[in-house]
């Protein structure tokens, strides 16, 4: 376990989780904002860019499991995006379909910030969302983030209008 919630706990996929990871990579709805569903084989590489994640940096984004079930229900945490020519930290978060609506998105999103801010002692996280994902807007926006700037991020052959929330930790204002 990385991260535990009131009803979350985070913590480092494995291979085991795959099932439940394509219940959200190969979904349609869940995943409009990159262009549609994953194959299997574009799930398996997401899986395995979160595992290398986790040896190169430790951290990555984390499955998301239900405490009260066990079940892992989305996937949230860490990673380092290219943003204005620089590496920075960004919380980013995806969900099953069926679990949206419950604030575990912005209750797993928060307390990722918090591990960046508190175990990482990183001053400033983002989060990077497509111009039309008002939901993530708002998760970014409940986690304390403001939008600070907008460009392209081309992807799968699409220009993809991209918002650029960030909060810093206090204490590192200037």
């Amino acid at each position: 376990m990385v991260l535990e919630t009131k009803r979350l706990i985070l913590r480092e996929m494995t291979q085991a989780d795959f099932p439940s990871l394509c219940k959200i990579l190969q979904d349609d709805d869940v995943m409009y904002a990159y262009e549609g569903a994953f194959t299997i084989e574009e799930s398996q590489s997401w899986l395995n860019k979160q595992i290398d994640r986790y040896k190169e940096y430790g951290f990555g984004l984390w499955a998301v499991v239900m405490k009260e079930t066990g079940n892992m229900i989305g996937q949230c945490g860490l990673t380092i995006q290219e943003y204005n020519g620089n590496k920075v930290m960004e919380v980013g978060y995806l969900f099953q379909k069926e679990h949206w609506h419950y604030g575990y998105a912005c209750e797993a999103a928060i307390a990722s910030k918090e591990y960046a801010f508190n175990k990482l002692n990183t001053k400033e996280v983002y989060s990077i969302i497509r111009d039309t994902n008002i939901p993530s807007q708002n998760v970014a926006k409940r986690n304390g983030m403001i939008c600070i700037d907008k460009f392209v991020k081309h992807y799968r052959g699409v220009d993809m209008p991209h918002l650029v929330f960030a909060v810093k930790k206090i204490g590192y204002e200037n």
